[in-house]
């Protein structure tokens, strides 16, 4: 089951070629379906996924063997990156997951294939069934403008004490030439319905200069 269907060079024909590809364009479907678990996505990278395990596939067939073609295309393939947006964790998982299904179909491994896809299917999909590493949904992420003659470390201690269950000061810089500080933190609401109570609370602190509440963004997820 697991053994490949290319042992020698010889066993490759065009019918093995036709059954190798297939193989790939049913697993890219399949991988691009399971992308689509509980995500946002794009038309384009979507099909993307669709066609790479059997781009990959062709690539390894046809360097198999070749020292010489196989450098060439490691190097024409580096270029890529320099020419593609940063992507999330998530899409640079199903890339390189698609890019293993085609590395094991174009070796003629079909069962390892299938298997290897049947595994990642199911992790990912119970993990996000399961919602593993979510945060809590009341997570915030504060911005902060308030005058330079004002402590920063103090003015606000007992707003947070009344209105969120956890706060963490992570970033301050200055602005307007060093006039102003802003302060940035993350936070965990005790109550959701309170936003706004909350929100006016700390505009009495900071001479109402800007204020940004805004929820921990669900795609934050660069590697």
């Amino acid at each position: 089951m697991l053994e490949s269907i290319l042992s020698t060079s010889t066993d490759l024909t065009a019918a093995n070629f036709i059954l190798l590809a297939g193989v790939s364009l049913l697993l890219g479907f399949l991988s691009a379906l399971v992308y689509m678990y509980r995500n946002t996505y794009t038309k384009g990278f979507v099909v993307t996924l669709v066609l790479l395990p059997v781009v990959v596939q062709t690539v390894i067939i046809l360097v198999s063997g070749n020292l010489g073609a196989g450098v060439a295309v490691a190097g024409t393939f580096s270029l890529v990156r320099f020419r593609s947006v940063p992507g999330g964790a998530r899409e640079i998982a199903a890339i390189f997951a698609a890019m293993a299904l085609g590395l094991a179909t174009g070796m003629g491994y079909i069962g390892l294939a299938f298997l290897l896809f049947a595994a990642i299917a199911a992790a990912s999909m119970l993990l996000l069934t399961m919602r593993f590493g979510e945060q809590d949904a009341n997570h915030r992420r504060l911005r902060v403008t308030m005058p330079e003659d004002l402590d920063y470390n103090e003015v606000f201690d007992d707003v947070f004490a009344e209105y969120t269950t956890k706060t963490e000061l992570k970033k301050v810089r200055t602005t307007n030439l060093g006039s102003m500080f802003e302060l940035h933190y993350d936070l965990i609401l005790r109550d959701p319905a309170q936003e706004k109570r909350f929100l006016d609370e700390l505009r009495t602190r900071n001479g109402n200069l800007n204020i940004l509440l805004s929820r921990t963004p669900g795609n934050s997820d660069e590697l």
